[in-house]
């Protein structure tokens, strides 16, 4: 049987020793579930919009996620593009209005408003014929959005993964604009993952459904879950990320 080293920083290693967790078990499992979800996102971007749903084969996207995708596509129909672009899907994060995404932008200080600004000096409409298919810019951007959910130990893919995937990616309309903007990947991925620490701690008091619901009461939530837990997470990405030579 193939062996595959996994290299883990020195605290995590020492409390996997100590657990006595069967680590071999785990990662098959865990990345068998990894390259079922890479290709299922590979075979969607690769597949045919034309259609009844293009998301259809995005399982693992929650309802916005989707909503952000069909967004996108929808656009590039309406300029008449010939392929999504990352651009495109940018349009529909930005277009959905409500998703987490769209808050931890805020709370970073980064405006959405700005981020379509951006899109809109970068971008320039033209044709090409009825949109068939993702772009490769769109593609590795979806790819990095399903990633970046793995690698947060995420069993879903939602807005706010998506914004990370569009983020990372080097090349596409979407990440040259958000960049443009101010969204730096490093700290937005760690504004993710305070904010929904702030979900889960805020999910655990009286009527959170209610304030969860309220979108102004929601989005000044997760920035003050950012504000609290930012500096000293990105603090900590920054010593494990030097330890196993990672770039934002």
């Amino acid at each position: 049987m193939p062996k595959i080293n996994v290299y883990l920083p020195d605290e995590l290693a020492d409390a996997v020793k100590e657990s006595g967790v069967p680590v071999s078990a785990i990662c098959q499992r865990a990345l068998e579930q990894s390259v079922k979800r890479v290709t299922a996102i590979r075979a969607t971007v690769l597949g045919d919009l034309e259609v009844d749903d293009p998301t259809a084969g995005l399982t693992h996207f929650t309802d916005r996620a989707r909503a952000a995708v069909k967004l996108g596509v929808g656009r590039a129909r309406e300029e008449g593009a010939g392929v999504v672009s990352s651009g495109h899907l940018l349009h529909g994060l930005l277009a959905e209005g409500t998703n987490l995404g769209l808050r931890v932008l805020q709370a970073v200080e980064v405006d959405p408003g700005r981020v379509g600004r951006e899109l809109g000096r970068l971008s320039s409409a033209g044709g090409g014929g009825e949109a068939a298919r993702f772009g490769g810019d769109a593609a590795n951007a979806l790819e990095l959005t399903v990633v970046e959910a793995v690698t947060l130990g995420h069993n879903y893919v939602g807005c706010e993964h998506l914004l990370l995937g569009l983020i990372a990616e080097p090349d596409g309309l979407g990440g040259q604009a958000l960049r443009a903007a101010g969204a730096e990947l490093r700290l937005v991925r760690g504004a993710v993952v305070a904010a929904l620490a702030g979900y889960v701690h805020l999910r655990a008091q009286p009527q959170s459904e209610a304030l969860i619901a309220g979108g102004a009461g929601a989005a000044g939530f997760v920035a003050e879950a950012v504000r609290k837990e930012i500096e000293p997470l990105v603090g900590r990405l920054d010593r494990l990320e030097a330890r196993v030579g990672v770039e934002g």
